[in-house]
């Protein structure tokens, strides 16, 4: 099973409309990547364990695909267009990772 995290990292003076990410972009994403995309969660940070900690993360999306194949055939066909629709919820780069679940 593979797991790719998308992380939108606290940037103080960012803009990030959380309403259209889940209502919209996420609506996009799960449309786009239809069958491949077995499951995505959507955090919004609140802070850490230490108390008045800012999140370091303003966002982090989950998304679990079958293989590595599957995932890149479907974020290469889509990808673009997913992309693309960045700016119309945050101005801040997020930041991928892919990764391998060994252990659930």
């Amino acid at each position: 099973m593979i797991r790719v995290l998308t992380l939108y990292p606290s940037k103080e003076g960012s803009k990030f409309n959380f309403d259209y990410y889940i209502n919209t972009h996420m609506k996009l994403v799960r449309d786009r990547l239809g069958d491949s995309l077995l499951r995505d969660e959507v955090d919004q940070g609140l802070g850490t364990i230490e108390p008045g900690t800012p999140a370091p993360f303003q966002v982090v999306c989950h998304m679990w695909f079958n293989s590595m194949d599957e995932m890149r055939e479907s974020m290469g066909t889509h990808g673009p267009e997913l992309i693309a629709d960045i700016p119309n919820y945050t101005d801040i780069v997020p930041v991928s990772q892919v990764s391998e679940i060994t252990v659930s």
